[in-house]
């Protein structure tokens, strides 16, 4: 096999066991290959956003809990059908 082929495959192999193990560990954050901070377990896919998106969606946490607060009775929670 050639040296950057096994190179790679060490390369998953090592970043799947660092899934496996966070995979029980709830929610973590780890940096996207497109240079974008994914946060991994709230649901089936990561969350990616650029760190621009993130820094103006956090000055939003305020708007966005007090929105789901207004409109608790339309809102499902994960699960609910």
């Amino acid at each position: 096999m050639p040296d950057d082929v096994h190179a790679e495959l060490e390369r998953l192999q090592r970043e799947n066991e660092e899934l496996r193990a966070r995979a029980g560990k709830g929610t973590f954050l780890k940096v996207a290959k497109s240079g974008g901070v994914s946060v991994y377990g709230l649901g089936r896919y990561p969350v990616t956003l650029y760190q621009e998106q993130w820094l103006r969606l956090l000055t939003m946490a305020d708007d966005i809990k007090q929105f789901i607060q207004e409109h608790a009775g339309e809102l499902k929670k994960k699960g609910e059908k």
